[in-house]
C-alpha cells in the first residue's frame, strides 16, 4: 500500500466493476462471441455479418453521435438495429431484433467468475461503511452476486456521463448525503476512476493489478491518495 496524498476520514466508498473486482477480459471475449452468434442466427441475411463489419457500424454510429459513448448498452443496441436495417430487415423487425440480441449480451455479460477475495472484501466493508458502484460499463451487479453489498450502482448513460466526467461521482456524493472529501472511490483505471474522482473531490484508490509503475504509465494524469495491488488491503483502511 502507497500513500501519495494525505488521507482523509473514510465515510464511504465507491468501486468500479469491471477489472477493479473481477477479471473482465475473458467475460468480454465470450459476450461478445456469443451476441454476435445470436446476431447471425437472427436472420439468414445476418449469418456471414462478421465481427469487423459489425465494428465498422459501431464506428459509424459514434462518430454521428459522439454522446453515444456514455451509454454503451444503447450504443451496442443501435448498432445491432442498425446493422438490420442494413441487410433490408423492416423496421419493426430491427428494433425487436436489437433487443433480442442484447438480451443474450446481457445475460452472458453477468457470467462472472467472481474471486473470493472480492466477496470476503465487500462484505466485511459493508459492515463498516455505505459502498456503492460507478460503472461505464453494463455489468449487472444483481446478476453476479454483488448487490447484496451495494447502497446502490449508478450506471453511465441513464445516471449521467461516463467516467471521468463527474456526473457520476457527484449523484453518489448527493445520495450519500456526504462531503465528496470523505468518499474514496476505488478503481483500476488512472483516467476515468483516478483523474476522475480526484478532480470531483473524492479519494481515489488505484487499484495497480498489472504491477505497472504509476511513475511511467502514460494515462497518469493526477497522482490518486493511495495506490494498492489487492482489493483486501482497503479493509485496513477502516
Amino acid at each position: 500500500m502507497h500513500f501519495y496524498r494525505p488521507l482523509r476520514p473514510i465515510a464511504a466508498m465507491t468501486f468500479d466493476l469491471d477489472d477493479t473486482l473481477y477479471d473482465n477480459h475473458p467475460v468480454i471475449l465470450r459476450t461478445t462471441r456469443e451476441s454476435h452468434r445470436a446476431l447471425q442466427a437472427y436472420h439468414p441475411a445476418l449469418k456471414d455479418y462478421s465481427v469487423a463489419q459489425y465494428q465498422q457500424v459501431r464506428d459509424r454510429l459514434l462518430a454521428a453521435e459522439p454522446e453515444i459513448y456514455h451509454d454503451v448498452s444503447e450504443w451496442r443496441r443501435r448498432a445491432v438495429e442498425q446493422v438490420m436495417l442494413d441487410v433490408g430487415l423492416p423496421s419493426t423487425q430491427a428494433l425487436r431484433g436489437s433487443h433480442d440480441v442484447m438480451a443474450v449480451f446481457a445475460r452472458w455479460r453477468s457470467e462472472i467468475e467472481m474471486p473470493e477475495e472480492t466477496h470476503a472484501t465487500l462484505a466485511a466493508l459493508a459492515q463498516r461503511i455505505p459502498l456503492v458502484a460507478i460503472t461505464n460499463g453494463n455489468a449487472e451487479p444483481h446478476l453476479c452476486g454483488l448487490d447484496k453489498y451495494f447502497q446502490f450502482t449508478l450506471r453511465a448513460g441513464p445516471d449521467g456521463r461516463a467516467k471521468p466526467f463527474h456526473d457520476m461521482y457527484q449523484l453518489a456524493a448527493e445520495r450519500l448525503n456526504l462531503p465528496a472529501e470523505n468518499i474514496l472511490h476505488v478503481g483500476d483505471d488512472l483516467t476515468t476512476d483516478v483523474a476522475g474522482a480526484i478532480r470531483y473531490g473524492m479519494q481515489s484508490c488505484w487499484i495497480n493489478l498489472r504491477e505497472g509503475n504509476l511513475m511511467h504509465i502514460n494515462d497518469t494524469r493526477l497522482l490518486p491518495t493511495l495506490e494498492i495491488s489487492r482489493l483486501a488491503s482497503l479493509t485496513a483502511l477502516i
